[in-house]
């Protein structure tokens, strides 16, 4: 009878818990977890030919995904992705700017920056100095990391996430290589509604 009483008090103690956690704790953590993303010094010139910057993400919904124009798998991949969220955002798309920041500055000039993503409407490259795409992965909260080949090349490691902002600059989620397309277009429209 005792041990009854006591794993009926462990399951209530546990059912508890979790509500607390999905119901306050939960939320509160991931909100702060993304206070900041995308806010820092950094000033990168795009295919524009504009300075994008922290205020640039202010005034309309925006994916940024740092990457480069080497990548032989992960990024063209994300762009093409990022073409199906278009069509499944149907008139709404419009509305969301691309943003592709290079993690390799030393190879990515803003001309090739420029026919790297010219196919994917919207979308605009980003580069600069390497002092500033370094402040601007900080900013952002990505990492990368140059990886020596054996022909004396190199490629880049690199975070894989698109993060998402909504029109007042605050970071709203990120998604996931590969996310299954109906959850990173729901994540984009929750950014092109707030």
């Amino acid at each position: 009878m005792r041990f009854v009483q006591v794993a009926a008090l462990g399951v209530v103690a546990v059912v508890a818990l979790t509500g607390l956690w999905v119901g306050v704790l939960s939320p509160i953590f991931s909100s702060r977890a993304g206070d900041g993303i995308g806010q820092g010094e950094y000033a990168l010139d795009t295919t524009e030919g504009t300075t994008f910057t922290a205020a640039s993400l202010k005034g309309q919904a925006t994916a940024v995904f740092f990457g480069f124009t080497h990548c032989p798998d992960v990024c063209p991949t994300t762009l093409g992705d990022m073409m199906g969220w278009q069509d499944a955002l149907g008139d709404q798309a419009k509305d969301l700017r691309i943003v592709f920041v290079t993690v390799d500055p030393e190879r990515d000039t803003v001309d090739l920056l420029r026919d790297y993503v010219g196919w994917l409407p919207g979308a605009i490259g980003a580069t600069g100095a390497v002092d500033q795409v370094r402040a601007a992965e900080a900013a952002f909260r990505v990492f990368s990391q140059k990886e020596p080949l054996a022909n004396g090349d190199y490629t880049m490691s690199h975070t894989s996430k698109v993060l998402v902002f909504n029109r007042s600059g605050a970071f709203v989620d990120a998604i996931s290589y590969q996310e299954a397309p109906e959850t990173a277009v729901a994540k984009l429209e929750t950014a092109l509604s707030s």
